[in-house]
């Protein structure tokens, strides 16, 4: 009897930290991220993989925010610098290979986007939902449509959230020879 009132709050215990970790899982809305010294906030549902930084081929005659192509998981993937598609000019002082560091990280684009994309960002800063932050940024008069608005976390510091759907739909991001 002991070992039945055992397994049966075992499994009551479970079943409420299943629950729990559902709900956690569900309140996540962004992943944070770094590029160029600026926060983002990259939507989880419009974000795919995270790979560690890779061999990226030069492709001649494109744009500067384009850096190449690379084989990932057997596919290839055009890689944008993040950083200096949204930042523009004012990156371009700073080489790319200048700035690969072992936290460069590689976010793939959602499949239902139809591009097999890659944005190479700085560092990961972990993943973010509404509550932590307190306000409403104004957004900056110069930001890409993509950019939908900028949040300011407890700390007083700005995050941009991008709209990948809104970007991947951008002209000048399909674009990409100079």
């Amino acid at each position: 009897m002991a070992k039945r009132q055992s397994l049966k709050e075992l499994q009551e215990r479970l079943a409420q930290r299943l629950t729990a970790a559902k709900s956690e899982a569900l309140t996540a809305t962004w992943l944070a991220i770094e590029a160029g010294g600026r926060r983002y906030l990259l939507p989880l549902v419009q974000s795919g993989e995270i790979f560690p930084w890779s061999t990226v081929q030069a492709v001649p005659y494109t744009k500067s925010w384009y850096v190449g192509v690379a084989n990932l998981r057997g596919g290839l993937h055009g890689v944008v610098d993040l950083a200096e598609l949204v930042q523009g000019s004012a990156r371009r002082a700073i080489r790319p290979a200048e700035r690969i560091t072992s936290e460069s990280r590689l976010v793939s684009l959602h499949g239902a986007l139809g591009l097999n994309a890659v944005l190479w960002i700085d560092r990961l800063l972990g993943l973010r939902n509404p509550g932590a932050f307190s306000a409403v940024g104004e957004r900056p008069p110069e930001a890409p449509g993509y950019v939908t608005r900028v949040l300011v976390d407890a700390q007083g510091q700005d995050w941009q959230e991008l709209d990948l759907q809104l970007l991947v739909s951008e002209p000048e991001f399909l674009a990409v020879a100079a």
